[in-house]
């Protein structure tokens, strides 16, 4: 096997679903003869023609709009998004059409569609570009929300999202788009969708995060002088409660992180279904770990901003001695 970046490895997953299956279309801004922004779609319209991977307008409402349609006629449409920040400009498509189609039609069709976006901070862009808005997804029933934190889990996790007859939001954080890199097999594999991953096991406090999150958690992990269980949820709607009730239940302590802002984010949420259905096996309170409730912070100031491991291991320390 070969150490991968994230980029590299969902390279490889566009291009194996591009090869199996002829329906499969990859379209973006910039994503064709420009390889994407960020180069995650390098090379794939020389091999595989310009019907199948495409430039778009730069108009959100539009590339999710078409990926409707071109849902509705058999295609399976993996749409990218430049910057999950403009979303907003396509929230009509994912949550006022695509997420209620299955539900809208009573059950007789399906919209198998992959919006991958990047999304976080942590690498210095400009306003709108690092927003993690993910909170607003899922709360729209019927879509998937995926967000890897690895290599080996991106490729696995893009290939079982193309493959599923659901629409999924893909999130694919900046930072760790070459930061980290993995042993990677080049044949085909899935990763499970809705399945979180222990990544580090412990029986004294568990720690929940996604994304660039889980990294912060593993390093306040290392930090600590507590035993420490660490959960990425990789797809985080829906939530796999089976594994974090199993989790909290053994710890008796659990802290959640995440990169969005603390109100009506995913992890509140969390908090409440651990605090709902685990509530006689705590012995502390639910502890929350995130940015404050203000806009993203601009380039020089977001390092301040953005939770890290050593607000993650002080939050450890405060719940253990509550």
């Amino acid at each position: 096997m070969r150490q991968l970046t994230i980029v590299q490895a969902l390279n490889e997953a566009l291009a194996i679903k591009l090869q199996e299956d002829g329906d499969t279309l990859v379209f973006g801004e910039d994503i064709g003869k420009n390889g994407g922004v960020f180069r995650v779609t390098d090379g794939l319209q020389d091999k595989f023609g310009e019907n199948r991977v495409f430039d778009t307008p730069l108009a959100e409402s539009g590339i999710l709009g078409m990926s409707i349609g071109l849902a509705e006629n058999k295609f399976r449409p993996v749409p990218e998004l430049q910057f999950f920040g403009f979303v907003l400009e396509a929230m009509d498509s994912i949550a006022g059409q695509m997420s209620r189609y299955r539900y809208r039609t009573g059950g007789t069709k399906n919209l198998p569609i992959t919006i991958r976006a990047p999304f976080g901070g942590g690498v210095h862009t400009p306003e709108l570009h690092s927003d993690s808005f993910e909170g607003m997804v899922t709360q729209a029933p019927g879509i998937r929300v995926v967000v890897p934190s690895s290599p080996y889990d991106a490729k696995g996790l893009l290939i079982s999202s193309i493959e599923s007859d659901d629409p999924v939001l893909f999130l694919e954080h900046l930072k760790l788009y070459r930061s980290v890199k993995e042993e990677v097999p080049k044949e085909k594999y899935t990763v499970p969708l809705d399945k979180a991953n222990i990544v580090r096991a412990g029986d004294e406090v568990t720690v929940v995060a996604y994304g660039q999150m889980v990294h912060e958690a593993v390093l306040a992990a290392e930090k600590s002088d507590a035993s420490v269980e660490i959960i990425d949820l990789r797809t985080i709607s829906p939530i796999d409660m089976d594994t974090i009730e199993k989790s909290v239940k053994k710890t008796g302590n659990v802290v959640v992180v995440q990169e969005a802002q603390r109100s009506s984010g995913v992890m509140g949420n969390l908090s409440g279904e651990i605090a709902e259905h685990c509530f006689m096996y705590l012995e502390s309170p639910p502890k929350r770990v995130t940015p404050p409730d203000t806009t993203f912070a601009f380039g020089a100031a977001e390092n301040i901003w953005i939770p890290d491991s050593v607000k993650i291991e002080e939050t450890i320390r405060e719940t253990l001695e509550f």
